[in-house]
């Protein structure tokens, strides 16, 4: 079983079945094509050891036995079969390769629009030449070749669905595999979610009190640690269970206002930012955003990447969300940072799952933003991401309008 067409893996499996059908038409092709030039030049030279066994044949037996059909002898002044020979026979010019008694000498010509295979032959002292015309050899070697390129054809065909099968069964078993996976996934994620909300809340509430009682200052750290990591447990198991969900059903789009969704993601994680003294900002010029989309899915795409940029920007930094429309069809979202930035090689491998950068608290590499590409693609849209060292990052991204 393949996933979902809407699902990038499912497109990726049916990538792979196209490239092993491919392959193997490929590799069919060219064993046919290879067997066809075999016989090919198995026929030539069959032909070819024929035409001069015939010939020295013909010159051994001279004048007195009249030669083979489609042959010609000229011998001594004489000439068999009877009657005007075709123009350019003999080819007198020949004669001066076989000046010994015993020389041999064979080529082919075209004469009369006939090609033929001649030998000339000095024997005695007297020279013998023969003519073998070649018309019912090309004829078998056109009609060779052109059964050769029907076979090639059929072959290609037969080939081509054949691999497709083939390529089909070979990856029903890991399209299975994915789907077995994710049903894990998301009935893990589903049943690991309230367990760890409750752990969460009582990890909040335990350093609450940890700030009206008196406890070791290394106690309320540890506390804080754990709510922290309880928060980004949960985080990791929200985007689990978002991304199973993505990859189970095609989402339900309906018309979304980027501009509107920029100013809600920002206010909300104004606090957190203003915390940090990091400056927050939403900028456009003044149009319309509307993109085919799912809100939720949305939201979460813009908090994830403002989730990397303020963890990514030190105090003083600023972070800017821009809006714009680079043509008619389509609209553009940037996330801008001047925060420690990345190296643009580490591009290729931003999105990769539980990847993890060196700078920075925020998760500039993991699910997070793996799960933002997946998103993406689900709504017809790119990501693209630039970064320089020290100098900030850019995340861009581009839909079609609604």
């Amino acid at each position: 079983m393949i996933p979902a067409r809407g699902d990038p893996e499912a497109r990726e499996l049916r990538r792979a079945r196209r490239l092993v059908a491919g392959e193997i038409a490929v590799v069919i092709t060219l064993l046919v094509f290879v067997s066809g030039v075999i016989a090919f030049a198995v026929l030539i030279g069959g032909q070819r050891a024929e035409a001069e066994r015939t010939l020295a044949w013909t010159i051994r037996q001279g004048l007195s036995v009249p030669p083979p059909g489609c042959v010609r002898l000229f011998s001594g002044g004489g000439h068999a079969p009877p009657g005007q020979p075709p123009a350019g026979m003999p080819v007198t010019e020949s004669f001066a390769r076989v000046p010994a008694d015993g020389n041999v000498f064979t080529e082919t010509r075209e004469l009369g629009g006939m090609v033929y295979s001649i030998r000339t032959e000095n024997h005695g002292g007297v020279i013998s030449q023969a003519f073998f015309e070649q018309i019912y050899q090309l004829q078998d070697r056109y009609s060779l070749l052109t059964g050769f390129a029907v076979a090639e054809a059929l072959a290609l065909v037969a080939a081509v669905v054949t691999g497709y099968l083939l390529a089909g069964r070979v990856i029903r078993p890991l399209g299975e595999a994915l789907r077995r996976q994710r049903t894990f996934v998301a009935d893990a994620s589903h049943e690991l979610r309230a367990p760890l909300t409750r752990l969460h809340t009582r990890a909040q509430l335990l350093s609450r009190r940890t700030r009206v009682s008196p406890v070791p200052p290394r106690v309320a750290e540890e506390v804080d640690q754990l709510v922290s990591g309880t928060r980004e447990l949960g985080e990791v198991v929200d985007d689990l269970l978002l991304s199973a969900r993505l990859r189970a059903e095609p989402p339900r789009m309906e018309p979304v206002e980027l501009g509107a969704l920029a100013e809600q993601a920002v206010a909300a994680e104004a606090v957190r930012a203003g915390e940090r003294n990091v400056r927050i900002s939403v900028s456009d010029d003044g149009g319309a955003y509307v993109v085919p989309g799912v809100p939720t899915a949305l939201r979460r795409v813009l908090s994830a990447l403002l989730d990397n940029a303020i963890g990514h920007t030190p105090p003083g930094g600023t972070i800017e969300v821009t809006l714009g429309a680079p043509d008619e069809r389509h609209v553009e979202l940037c996330v801008r940072d001047s925060g420690v930035g990345f190296e643009q090689r580490d591009a290729a491998r931003l999105f990769e799952r539980f990847a993890r950068g060196t700078d920075g608290e925020g998760r500039r590499f993991g699910l997070g933003l793996a799960l933002v590409r997946e998103v993406v693609a689900g709504h017809g849209g790119t990501i693209a991401a630039r970064g320089v060292p020290g100098a900030g990052a850019t995340f861009t991204l581009r839909f079609l309008r609604a």
